[in-house]
């Protein structure tokens, strides 16, 4: 087990009606006015956004609304919402939303911190040296950046989809009501399980051996959330279905099921040089190439996914075949996205993709030939053009 360091500050304040405590939690940070960032018209529909208003009067703070986050957020959005928290004078953000709201909140936080361009950080030309406060109310289960350290941005100039990690932008809290989901599409139900799962499954494929606890917490969620998925499918309203699935978001990216390993990422960071060129939902993107992508690794350890293949999957193992083993776990694993309605090859989204999109979107994920990607098996830009066409 490799040498690590387990830090999540996230305050966690799960259940029900739980979003009536933003007020008391903003006010506990000291700060004086929000910014409220969402993405559409579901939070003023569904009351949610009236609600946190309200919350936040009871404790005499003031606030502004910036909604339009939209999936795969866009810097534009980042800065006007850095524009308007100089212009009203806020200290704190408030995200309410998904992953896509939060990473957005998070750019806003970072901008605020900085002379320069936000983007610097994601373009890897600085490092943050600070950032606003910021919290969660979660209305998605999926990206896990209520709990993680991560945040992802597309620039619409040249369609880049990049992400930059600090604990500097760790939220202060996270309100987590899991009936705040129960309105959610199935397809947005099923990309989240399936964003859940892989955050779990990049950590869970490594070359790292004597990891059996941090095994066990993986396979244990892995298996968790496949059950929920189909009960809330089924019946969206399974309140212990659905909060099964929101607590597993946030374990699964807060670095829990990655203590003592190195993890892979490099579907990933595959998937976000789709997102990037297509616009594709994250988790379809994730389920698209995650079966051509093992089917191209699983050779490096295939007594690794004999495991995934036999404990997560229920696969037979052919003792005398490991190969065929291995083989079964990642069919089955596509069987399952299947029956959740997720894609397993990116024809499945409407996308054809030409070979000269799939060589530019090896060039852009590869940083123009200037690294690699992935631990389980290191891929070099020829190594994602050949994932790419697998994919296809």
């Amino acid at each position: 087990m490799k040498n690590f360091n387990y830090y999540t500050p996230t305050k966690v304040v799960f259940g029900k009606d739980t979003e009536q405590q933003v007020g008391k939690l903003v006010k506990e940070q000291g700060s004086k006015k929000v910014l409220i960032h969402y993405g559409g018209q579901s939070a003023e529909k569904s009351g949610l956004l009236a609600r946190i208003c309200a919350s936040l009067e009871a404790a005499s703070i003031d606030y502004v609304t910036l909604g339009g986050v939209v999936p795969n957020p866009r810097l534009s959005k980042v800065y006007e919402g850095i524009s308007l928290c100089k212009k009203e004078e806020v200290d704190f953000i408030l995200a309410v939303g998904g992953g896509s709201a939060i990473d957005s909140a998070k750019a806003i936080a970072y901008g605020l911190a900085y002379e320069g361009d936000v983007w610097d950080f994601y373009d890897r030309k600085a490092t943050a040296q600070a950032c606003y406060p910021l919290g969660a109310v979660l209305t998605l289960s999926a990206a896990g950046s209520e709990m993680s350290d991560s945040s992802v941005i597309t620039n619409e100039e040249g369609w880049l989809k990049r992400g930059y990690s600090s604990d500097l932008s760790r939220c202060k809290f996270a309100i987590m009501n899991p009936e705040l989901t129960y309105t959610l599409p199935a397809y947005q139900t099923a990309c989240g399980a399936t964003d859940i799962m892989m955050h779990t499954m990049e950590r869970y494929f490594t070359l790292e051996k004597d990891t059996a606890l941090t095994d066990v917490l993986c396979e244990g969620l892995l298996k968790t959330v496949m059950d929920s998925a189909k009960t809330a499918l089924k019946n969206p309203t399974d309140y212990n279905a659905r909060a099964q699935i929101m607590w597993a978001g946030s374990l699964s990216h807060n670095g829990l099921t990655g203590c003592g390993t190195v993890g892979d990422w490099a579907s990933h960071q595959l998937e976000h040089e789709l997102g990037g060129m297509f616009d594709v939902a994250h988790g379809a993107g994730l389920a698209a190439v995650w079966g051509s992508w093992a089917r191209y690794v699983y050779k490096e350890d295939i007594s690794r996914f004999v495991q995934f293949a036999v404990t997560v999957m229920g696969c037979t193992n052919d003792f005398a075949n490991p190969e065929k083993t291995a083989i079964a776990g990642i069919e089955a694993m596509e069987d399952f996205y299947r029956s959740i309605g997720m894609p397993t090859s990116v024809s499945e989204m409407d996308i054809d993709m030409t070979e000269a999109q799939i060589k530019e979107m090896a060039l852009k994920c590869s940083f123009q030939n200037a690294r690699t990607v992935g631990n389980f098996k290191v891929l070099t830009t020829e190594d994602m053009e050949a994932i790419y066409r697998m994919a296809k």
